[in-house]
């Protein structure tokens, strides 16, 4: 057995096991992207989807539909975000890793979150 990230990290989304870290790793080979995270918001009937919070690199703008595309090319279908969102900034503590909590705690509901 293999753990790809921290347990808590992990995404159910109907019954599939999704770890941030392999889409986090794909998203940030992305020209626009300059920092990715990626956390699990809740669903109705999936239990969690995936949601990317995105902060472009300078001068670039994020196409979602893009950036799903960019995923899809090497990811299974499951993995790729239902939704992503395009931030100034992440979230980050004194040592520079992401908060992901903040980030779960801003989107929690999801509400203010489109449908692609």
């Amino acid at each position: 057995m293999y753990l790809e990230s921290r347990l808590r990290d992990m995404i159910i989304r109907g019954g599939e096991n999704i770890y941030p870290i392999e889409i986090e790793n794909r998203l940030i080979e992305h020209p626009g992207v300059a920092e990715a995270a990626v956390i699990g918001v809740p669903h109705e009937k999936l239990g969690q989807e995936v949601l990317a919070v995105l902060v472009p690199r300078d001068g670039t703008t994020l196409d979602p539909a893009d950036v799903r595309d960019w995923v899809a090319a090497t990811l299974a279908a499951f993995k790729v975000p239902a939704r992503v969102r395009v931030v100034d900034a992440l979230p980050h503590n004194a040592s520079g890793k992401v908060i992901k909590r903040d980030l779960e705690d801003r989107f929690a509901t999801g509400a203010d979150l489109p449908h692609p």
